[in-house]
This record gives structure tokens, C-alpha cells and sequence, in this order.
């Protein structure tokens, strides 16, 4: 296992399994690249290796026939948990519509897409069988296969890069990275089961991860100083941006309407509703109103339900190809997958994740801040995304252009492939071209990834 030594973030010491002046030093490449790269050094010195990675904003901007292309990313609506318009719809449902778009819109023979990676955190119905059941719905055929992955919070986003990565490594050509969670169904004490090993609890940073969220937010603020008057400005602002946006109709290319039963909480009567617009986005938000709210994780917090994320309902699904066979199909193709990567940090501080994700796969890329067009970096709490905003010194105005999870909501499973839909309706609407998605994990992780439009 390769061990990256983030030094401000614990005193604990961590030895490098690489040696002083090793060509993988850094930690950052693949162990297997490193092998090759050693063998290499010993016995054909005068070869040189070379990272198949592009290294420049130019080199990112370039088409190969071998590159990973989307050709399609669509999401649902975004709606509140136990109450807005998804409550009485069944998580794979909802998966199920965004996968039929997904394909459908481009005119793709369902025959082709071979593989289905599902991002879900709360599974129903026994894990990975509600995303099978999904895609059969949605007319993919029975010899397209499906798997889930949970990485809590980037479940979305690791189904998307393990897609990508099938596709570079010849295993398929054509694929979905997707994700969904019901929040309303799934969510709260009885997601956490039977409990867990004492043997384990008895190391701390175990038991860390155990940590309620809200306290991970409470302790980040701590640390590093994040005032409950700057969270709620960032929160605000990120309401503000959504209503903005919302009322522009600058969602509407990037959600599916969706019809659904729904039934009337006051009256109990049941409807046919059709979900088209993210309900959590409201209007009216200031600093001075979130001021008013109490915290909801201390007494002597400054975390509470207005600089949070939501708890939501809603799905999202990216098709992705090898470029040649998109070309070969004549499929659309609006945007490139790059790069992506995932990083470790102390579970009690889990939302620090994209301060140190986001360095690391701008590294692998070759790429500066100066080269990122905008940012979607989830807000799973105010603290923690100014926290990372702050520490790589980014212009708040590259982030979060239409709004984060704190307006728009944050079905755990779907938000990482919900960013990459935003993030290509953004660059589309405003002629960007680069732009990185970036979330923090519970128990202590971050993942970020790049990707370029091509619309």
C-alpha cells in the first residue's frame, strides 16, 4: 500500500515504502507503473519512462481515438428526503429513468453498453440486485452487466472513473457510470446495523470514523478556524446561486422530468406528479436568516440545517466510450474523461478531503489552478468546503456556479455523477472547457477528478 504523508494534517508519522531518490518517490504512481519504471532503471537505463498521463493544459485539450469520451450525462431532479417529490418513489426507479436516458437520447443500441457501474450508499433490496433491477427496467438487456460501489460520498464519482478505467484498460468499449440514493428510504440509525467489533473500536482512528458528520464539520471549524458568520455567508451565496439559476432555467438541459405517484402529506391523496426541478432550492436566503438558525450538532456549534447539505433523493447516469467506437457510431460526444483520484485524511476531520484530492489529480494531469475553468466542490458542510476553497486558495467565484449540495441537496450515491452533469451544462452555457469535480468521504477521504468539455 503506498502511504502519502500528509504532514499537516497528523502528527502521526508515516514511513514512505520508497526509497530516497526512487523515480516513484512521490507515492503517486500506480505500484505497477513503479515496478516497470524500476525495472527499467536497472536494466535498460538508457530508456526513459513516460507517464502515459497528459501533462499540459494543451495536451489535456487534445483527441486521441483512445481517449474516454461521454457522450451522454443526465440527472434527476434533486428533491428533499421524506418529503419532496421522489418520497414515495423507490430508489431504483429513479436510477432506472436516468439509464434509459442515458442511452435513448443518443440513439445507442442498449446491446452495446456492457458494463454498469452504480454508486450507492444506502442499498435496497440487498445490494447490487436494485440496480440489476433497474437496468432490466430500463431496457438495457440482460447481457449488459451491473455492479455497485459505495465510497460513501463519491460513490457517483468512482463509478464513473471505474468505467473510465475498464474502457483505458481494453476491457470494454462503452459503459455507464451512474449513481442513486434514497435518502428518504435508507437513511438515519438503522442504516447502521448491528453494531460494531470491539476489538476494532479500541483503535482510535477507527472509532473515528464513527464520528456523526455534523461533528466532523463542528471539528474542522475548530481547527482551522472557520467562522459560523463565513459558513453562513457561503451558504447563502450557494442558495442564492441556485434560486438564480433555477429561476434562469439554467437546469433544465441537464435534469429528466420524471413522472411519478406522489402522495399529498395533508390530504393523503394520491397524485401523479412530474419532478422537474431541484425542491430544496429556495429563494430569499441571506447570511442574516441562516444567522438565526441553531446549531445542530453543539450547543456552542456553528453547524446547523442551513449551512448543510440536504438530505435528498435522486440519481444520475454518464455514458461513457472509447472515442473510436463513439466516432465509428456516430455518437455525440460532449465531453473527456481525464484523470481521477482518491486520498486518505483523519476520519475526525473527514471533510478536509478535496484540500488534498484536488492537488493531487491536478498533479497526475499536469495542471495548475490557472488551467481549471470552475470547480464543483461538494458542500456536504459550509466549514469543510471553505476550508479546502481557502487552503488552495481558489476564487470562489471558479466554484459552485449554479450552487452546491447545501441548496441543491446531496443524495449520497448520485452526487458524484450529478457534478459531472452540472459541470457539463455549466461549461456548455458559459464556453468553459476544463473543470474538476471534488467531494469529501465519511471516514476520512477525498476524491477529485478532472474532466474537459466538448460541447
Amino acid at each position: 500500500m503506498i502511504s502519502i504523508d500528509h504532514s499537516d494534517l497528523s502528527n502521526q508519522s508515516r514511513a514512505s515504502v520508497f526509497r530516497a531518490g526512487d523515480p516513484c518517490e512521490n507515492g503517486y504512481r500506480s505500484l505497477g507503473s513503479c515496478f516497470i519504471t524500476r525495472l527499467q532503471s536497472k536494466w535498460f537505463p538508457s530508456i526513459s519512462y513516460h507517464s502515459t498521463m497528459p501533462s499540459s493544459k494543451n495536451a489535456i485539450l487534445a483527441k486521441h481515438d483512445d481517449d474516454v469520451v461521454i457522450v451522454s450525462a443526465i440527472r434527476s431532479a434533486i428533491t428533499k428526503g421524506k418529503k419532496g417529490g421522489f418520497k414515495d418513489t423507490f430508489p431504483e426507479e429513479i436510477l432506472s429513468h436516468v439509464l434509459k436516458h442515458a442511452y435513448k437520447s443518443v440513439n445507442l443500441d442498449p446491446k452495446l453498453v456492457e458494463d454498469i457501474a452504480v454508486g450507492n450508499v444506502l442499498p435496497a433490496g440487498g445490494g447490487a440486485s436494485a440496480a440489476r433491477m433497474a437496468a432490466l427496467h430500463a431496457g438495457l438487456p440482460n447481457t449488459s452487466s451491473v455492479y455497485t460501489v459505495n465510497r460513501q460520498c463519491s460513490s457517483g464519482l468512482t463509478a464513473i472513473s471505474q468505467i473510465a478505467n475498464q474502457i483505458n484498460a481494453g476491457m470494454i468499449d462503452i459503459g455507464i457510470g451512474a449513481g442513486v440514493e434514497s435518502m428518504t428510504n435508507g437513511y438515519g440509525a438503522s442504516a447502521m446495523g448491528n453494531g460494531f467489533s470491539e476489538a476494532v473500536l479500541g483503535t482510535q482512528e477507527a472509532a473515528d470514523c464513527l464520528i456523526p458528520m455534523g461533528i466532523t464539520s463542528e471539528n474542522v471549524a475548530a481547527d482551522y478556524n472557520i467562522s459560523r458568520e463565513a459558513q453562513d455567508a457561503f451558504a447563502a451565496e450557494s442558495f442564492q446561486k441556485a434560486a438564480k439559476a433555477q429561476k434562469e432555467g439554467r437546469f433544465k438541459d441537464e435534469i429528466l422530468p420524471i413522472e411519478v405517484k406522489w402522495t399529498d402529506p395533508k390530504t393523503e391523496e394520491e397524485k401523479t406528479i412530474v419532478v422537474d426541478r431541484d425542491d430544496g432550492v429556495r429563494e430569499g436566503v441571506t447570511k442574516e436568516s441562516l444567522g438565526k438558525l441553531k446549531p445542530a450538532f453543539s450547543k456552542t456549534g456553528s453547524t446547523h440545517a442551513g449551512n448543510a447539505s440536504q438530505v435528498s433523493d435522486g440519481a444520475a447516469a454518464v455514458l461513457l466510450a472509447r472515442r473510436s467506437v463513439a466516432k465509428k457510431l456516430g455518437l455525440p460526444i460532449v465531453g473527456k474523461y481525464v484523470a481521477a483520484v482518491s486520498v486518505g485524511v483523519p476520519p475526525r476531520i473527514m471533510g478536509v478531503g478535496p484540500a488534498y484530492a484536488i492537488p493531487k489529480v491536478l498533479e497526475k494531469t499536469g495542471l495548475s489552478d490557472s488551467d481549471i475553468d470552475f470547480y464543483e466542490i461538494n458542500e456536504a458542510f459550509a466549514s469543510q468546503a471553505l476550508f479546502s476553497i481557502n487552503h488552495l486558495k481558489i476564487d470562489l467565484k471558479k466554484v459552485n456556479r449554479h450552487g452546491g449540495a447545501i441548496a441543491i441537496g446531496h443524495p449520497l450515491g448520485c452526487t458524484g455523477a450529478r457534478q459531472v452533469a452540472t459541470g457539463l451544462n455549466i461549461s456548455k452555457q458559459y464556453g468553459d472547457k476544463i473543470f474538476v469535480t471534488s467531494m469529501c468521504i465519511g471516514s476520512g477521504m477525498g476524491m477529485a477528478a478532472v474532466f474537459v468539455s466538448e460541447q
